[in-house]
């Protein structure tokens, strides 16, 4: 019963912080114009690099850290700036411009939006109070959910219409904006003390 009470706990936190229906509207943006199949490549993409970036910093990130002297308030400033980039192509163009459309599905769905500094601090932590099994099938867990979420999301856009799209694009790329102003602000101030 402890153990799946740890799994529930790790997916219910993971869902929460990786924050798919927050997500929905970049995703949404990010995949503009792709059809179905490219969508659920996409979608693949972003559910393949969430898992394996938090396997490698569940089994390998203190060990990282320690190697290149970092800390997770520099995974903050550095997914902070590359969320800002972003969201000044998307308030330009209107959309990302990327060389290959399944590139969005690693960054910046994939990293930092799904899996950022957050998830990753989080599966440290969980790894230090649950057992690693409750842990790793937590984390599956979780991703099936966002999986579910993205997949059905343009059921939703379906609704809204065209020009509520173009809407929820604009204010989408203010948002990972802020976002990534809140992650650069938080990483600076724990290194500076303020």
């Amino acid at each position: 019963m402890i153990f799946w009470t740890q799994v529930i706990k790790v997916a219910t936190a993971l869902y929460i912080i990786t924050d798919a229906l927050g997500n929905l509207p970049f995703y949404m943006v990010l995949t503009e114009g792709a059809s179905k199949e490219e969508r659920g490549r996409i979608t693949l993409t972003a559910i393949v690099t969430g898992l394996i970036l938090l396997s490698f910093f569940a089994f390998a990130g203190n060990l990282f850290f320690d190697l290149f002297d970092l800390s997770i308030e520099d995974l903050r400033i550095a997914g902070g700036v590359l969320l800002l980039i972003i969201s000044v192509e998307v308030l330009m163009r209107g959309r990302i411009m990327a060389e290959r459309r399944d590139e969005v599905g690693v960054v910046p769905l994939g990293s930092p939006l799904l899996v950022g500094p957050g998830a990753i601090t989080s599966v440290l932590v969980m790894l230090r109070i649950y057992q690693l099994p409750a842990v790793i099938l937590g984390t599956l867990i979780c991703f099936v959910f966002v999986w579910l979420t993205l997949h059905f999301g343009e059921h939703i856009y379906r609704v809204i219409g065209r020009n509520g799209s173009l809407i929820i694009t604009k204010i989408a790329a203010i948002l990972i904006a802020a976002i990534a102003v809140r992650f650069i602000r938080q990483g600076i101030t724990v290194i500076f003390h303020l």
